[in-house]
């Protein structure tokens, strides 16, 4: 990659409606959704989002690289929330959204940098 991207923001967003993670670079956007049926009782329309901005972070170094991954894993808590710290179903499925988006965010950015970090801290956020 060059030493600044020319990628627009990103856009976060947990979605009950898909069934499944999604993620996807729509110009200035990349969307993540909710997976879980824990999420379900959100209409898609009124799913929370996240907007990530990158513009100003430099991807062929560390610290941009790092600082983007910061940025993902903060809008992935945001839209993968527990409700209900109670609820084990409810957890365990924020646990699967978070993943789940942190991994198709990562892909669909499509920087190796970005991708070591994210295997290198696989699980541990």
């Amino acid at each position: 990659m060059t030493s600044r991207t020319s990628k627009p923001p990103l856009l976060v967003r947990a979605s009950a409606a898909l069934g499944a993670t999604l993620i996807t670079a729509v110009g200035a956007t990349l969307i993540i959704g909710a997976a879980t049926s824990a999420f379900a009782a959100t209409p898609a329309d009124a799913a929370p989002t996240v907007r990530v901005s990158y513009h100003d972070l430099n991807l062929a170094t560390e610290q941009g690289t790092l600082a983007l991954y910061a940025r993902i894993v903060s809008a992935a808590d945001k839209v993968c929330r527990v409700s209900d710290i109670r609820d084990l179903h409810q957890i365990a499925a924020a646990k699967q959204c978070r993943a789940q988006a942190l991994e198709r965010a990562v892909r669909d950015v499509g920087n190796e940098r970005l991708a070591a970090v994210y295997t290198a801290r696989r699980g541990h956020g």
